[in-house]
């Protein structure tokens, strides 16, 4: 009886030492599975190249009728919820350059804010100027960033994303009128002053019930400003 038991204890050990993780297992970076369904997309259809590029997180991600709204362009979208400034830089390769678009429109930075109350505009500003740049030493294609918006769920970010906006919003202002250089084609829409009612605060009518991604009406003031 005794040796049957050491039998079963032994089989009980080796059975949970043969589940533990293998410490050599490098996990899957963030969004791998995101990254991996857009290329699953190209390998069936590769979009036309010279389209109008759309990157960044759930505001464009669930902007799926985005092509109905630009009927006279091309649209790629290849937002993806949940994604921060730095998800964008990590998948440049991924999702921006082998589309050679002829525009690049990016809304991102609210995750950002959202993911940490450690992060700061300064920090947001800092990772849009790394994703810039990166962009600028591949292609002079067109550049548009829409402000952060209004979302009522995230009041609490508002002044984070004021000063976030102010910043980029300076720096490409100093890109497009620096004297020394060919005039560099980047834009700032700024999406957020529209998203306000008379006393400034967001138009709730504009949002889902999630208050945080917005609705037919709320993708009309963005067709416009862009």
């Amino acid at each position: 009886m005794r040796y049957l038991l050491y039998i079963v204890a032994f089989f009980l050990v080796a059975c949970n030492t043969n589940n533990k993780p293998d410490p050599t297992t490098v996990a899957a970076p963030p969004f791998w599975k995101d990254i991996q369904n857009f290329k699953k997309q190209d390998s069936i259809h590769f979009p036309p190249k010279n389209a109008i590029l759309f990157i960044g997180s759930s505001s464009f991600a669930k902007w799926t009728d985005v092509q109905d709204h630009f009927p006279g362009d091309t649209i790629v979208n290849r937002g993806f919820g949940g994604s921060t400034l730095l998800d964008q830089i990590r998948y440049a390769n991924d999702i921006i350059f082998p589309y050679e678009p002829k525009q690049i429109v990016i809304y991102c930075g609210e995750n950002d804010l959202a993911s940490s109350d450690t992060v700061t505009a300064q920090m947001v500003f800092g990772r849009f100027k790394e994703l810039y740049q990166m962009i600028r030493e591949k292609t002079k294609a067109p550049v548009a960033f829409i402000s952060l918006k209004p979302s009522p769920s995230r009041r609490h970010l508002f002044p984070k994303m004021q000063e976030a906006n102010r910043l980029i919003r300076e720096f490409i202002d100093l890109q497009k009128s620096a004297p020394d250089s060919t005039p560099i084609n980047v834009q700032f829409v700024d999406v957020h002053e529209k998203m306000l009612n008379e006393s400034g605060q967001p138009i709730l009518e504009i949002f889902l019930a999630d208050s945080l991604h917005m609705n037919a009406k709320g993708y009309t003031i963005w067709q416009k400003e862009i």
